[in-house]
């Protein structure tokens, strides 16, 4: 069971519906220590006042805001306590929109909210089901670490999970980036959408973190006083020049093909009823030719029976 990092309620109009939060994501990222290579001694970061010089301990450290480099403003924790947030023990949801409106850059952290409590039970089932049947996802206002947050309240399985999102300001635009136009081939945009549906799947559970993997390993060899790991193969790198598109997106394409088991000449294959189709059309001429000629030889043996009468 994982910890509650918070606890409080959602409001939902004047339905209030007790609920505890959790982490819905875990971080299995390996982590170090630095230490002094001479002795393996750890290294520690000490706290140290620039003005005395003196090391301090963690009661002798307050927040501070600096109006200019030389003027702090001390704000302490009682003042952020009693700060007038409505949302500080509240997830209040203050709308409903359609999920594909909600850009993704917006999301940060995902929790996992659960029902706090038997009481709780009846309220959670039913936002959950009202969000299930229209299709739509909350958005939410809250309060977490003295500071207000924008959510978004959705579903996974039979779970109501709470995301915290970004204020719009706070996003940046990417107009700078985006590259200036381009003309782009009928060809190659028809090959690339080849691609994505060569490469398109409902399942990405497969997908490992090799290099945590890799990493694991060299520790366990170091630590059994083994050699480490032989390399692994570089793959293709990136090419320096200009590359040829077609030619990357049809490479792409039949490797991607090849790796999901439809053969080596997938992209051939699907050229050959074209000519299948091409064959068929020539009886079809040969046929009429046919009928044709056979009509030209009737009306010669009439004109050659009328001569003798003629005559």
């Amino acid at each position: 069971m994982p910890s509650t990092i918070w606890s409080g309620a959602i409001s939902f109009g004047l339905v209030t519906i007790p609920i505890r939060a959790s982490s819905a994501t875990e971080d299995h990222s390996i982590r170090f220590h630095l230490v002094h290579l001479e002795d393996m001694g750890r290294i520690r970061t000490r706290k140290i006042c620039e003005i005395d010089g003196e090391a301090l301990g963690q009661e002798e450290i307050g927040k501070g805001y600096a109006l200019t480099e030389d003027e702090v403003v001390p704000v302490s924790d009682e003042e952020l306590a009693q700060m007038p947030l409505p949302t500080a023990k509240a997830i209040e949801i203050v709308a409903f929109v359609d999920r594909a409106s909600i850009d993704p850059v917006r999301i940060a952290d995902s929790y996992y909210l659960s029902a706090d409590g038997a009481v709780a039970a009846k309220p959670y089932v039913l936002l959950r089901r009202a969000l299930e049947r229209n299709s739509k996802v909350a958005i939410a206002k809250f309060a977490w670490h003295n500071r207000e947050r924008l959510g978004l309240l959705s579903i996974r399985d039979n779970a109501l999970v709470l995301h915290s999102m970004k204020w719009p300001d706070e996003l940046r635009s990417p107009d700078e980036l985006t590259p200036k136009p381009v003309d782009l081939d009928k060809d190659e945009l028809a090959e690339a959408m080849k691609l994505i549906d060569s490469m398109t799947t409902n399942d990405i559970s497969s997908y490992r973190d090799h290099y945590r993997e890799a990493l694991e390993e060299l520790i366990a060899a170091k630590a059994e006083g083994k050699a480490p790991p032989e390399p692994a193969e570089e793959g293709e790198g990136a090419p320096g020049g200009v590359i040829d598109l077609m030619a990357a997106l049809n490479a792409s394409v039949q490797k991607a093909k090849e790796s999901r088991g439809e053969g080596e000449h997938a992209t051939i294959h699907e050229m050959k009823p074209r000519k299948k189709a091409t064959a068929k059309k020539a009886p079809a001429k040969k046929t009429a030719a046919k009928k044709t000629s056979s009509t030209s030889k009737t009306a010669a043996k009439k004109a050659g029976a009328r001569k003798p009468k003629s005559a």
